[in-house]
């Protein structure tokens, strides 16, 4: 259960990390180095949506519900 909420919070990291990294570059950048950060940011991103929706599975998988309780009356007769 810790493990999924920490997943969840790095896959929010990523996603906020490819964020800066592709809108702090302009679109029509002809300098390699900064071409290859908007696209790296845009890998990031999209692998920290990956991360967090694995991170959200993993913790509704993991959370324990109470089974289905029945109530029977059975009487000796």
């Amino acid at each position: 259960m810790k493990m999924a909420v920490g997943i969840m919070i790095i896959g929010i990291i990523m996603f906020g990390a490819g964020l800066i990294m592709f809108y702090s570059i302009e679109l029509g950048e002809s300098n390699q180095v900064l071409r290859f950060i908007k696209n790296a940011g845009t890998f990031g991103g999209i692998s920290g949506m990956g991360v967090f929706l694995a991170g959200v599975l993993l913790y509704l998988v993991g959370k324990n519900e109470p089974g289905i309780k029945e109530h029977t009356d059975v009487r000796d007769r």
